[in-house]
């Protein structure tokens, strides 16, 4: 028996699945060299089975960034670079900074565009306009009849604030808990192969021995504080640093934050907090 094909109709909504926005937080490779055997070889050497941190990644994406240099594919190391993110348990999913063609080829390779990478924005204090810029108002004589009253302005409705994500719990090794658009206070211990995301803020009340990584939209301005500062890793804004080499001993273990420079260079500073 022929059994005739099924039909939907035109308004129907498809049961089997179901489109939904979703963030991710990736690692972005960026690359500063041509010689991509060069790149594949010390990712090896960090971390690659024999290397210096062989279970650092556990199957996460990553984003290769071009922008520093200005590579064309195909390139004849790229097989290199692949089966160096294999070996690191790193997944290529985007690349970034390449021209249209090279695009074009990264894409029949299975890769997608990033976005440009959010650059820190120093802004200077407002400065009062000079004469010469500083447009001319005439000056009008009052009317003799009084001015009508000016019309009401309709009030301004805020956004809702995003509320604080609390966890109570530990995280134990491949948890992760990301906060979407708000602070993530931790009152528990974050385990070695963990990790905390938040757009803002991230307080760990407790040890914190995984990966943390505030400001995951940008956010220069966000920090991360903890009681017992042992991380793997720390990020801020996608400014990141491991801790491969220990921490200064006036941190390593002890109340600390970390947070960016405030003279816009885009580096880490970790510094102990001060009671």
């Amino acid at each position: 028996m022929t059994v005739p094909p099924a039909t939907v109709s035109s308004g129907a909504v498809p049961a089997a699945f179901e489109l939904k926005s979703a963030q991710l937080t990736l690692v972005a490779l960026v690359v500063k060299t041509h010689d991509l055997a060069i790149v594949a070889a010390e990712l090896a050497r960090s971390f690659g089975p024999k290397g210096e941190s062989p279970d650092f990644f556990d199957t996460d994406g990553v984003v290769i960034d071009f922008t520093q240099t200005d590579i064309v594919l195909p390139h004849p190391q790229w097989e290199l670079l692949m089966k160096a993110f294999d070996a690191c348990k790193l997944v290529p999913m985007a690349v970034r900074g390449l021209d249209p063609a090279s695009l074009a080829v990264a894409q029949r390779l299975g890769l997608t565009e990033a976005p440009p990478e959010p650059r820190r924005v120093v802004v200077p204090g407002a400065k009062a306009a000079s004469p010469a810029s500083a447009p001319v108002v005439p000056v009008v004589a009052p009317a003799a009849r009084t001015a009508p009253a000016p019309a009401p302005v309709a009030p301004v409705r805020e956004a809702a604030p995003v509320p604080t994500m609390v966890v109570t719990k530990p995280l134990r090794s491949g948890q992760k808990i990301y906060a979407r658009g708000g602070d993530l206070v931790v009152l528990a211990m974050v385990n070695r192969g963990a990790e905390v995301i938040a757009d803002g803020n991230i307080h760990v009340y407790a040890p914190l021995r995984g990966k943390a990584m505030a400001g995951a939209r940008g956010n220069t301005s966000a920090r991360i504080f903890s009681l017992c500062l042992e991380p793997e890793l720390v990020s801020i804004a996608g400014i990141y640093r491991t801790t491969e080499k220990e921490l200064a001993g006036d941190v390593l273990g002890k109340p600390a934050q970390v947070r960016l420079s405030d003279d816009g260079s885009e580096k880490l500073i970790i510094e102990a907090l001060k009671s």
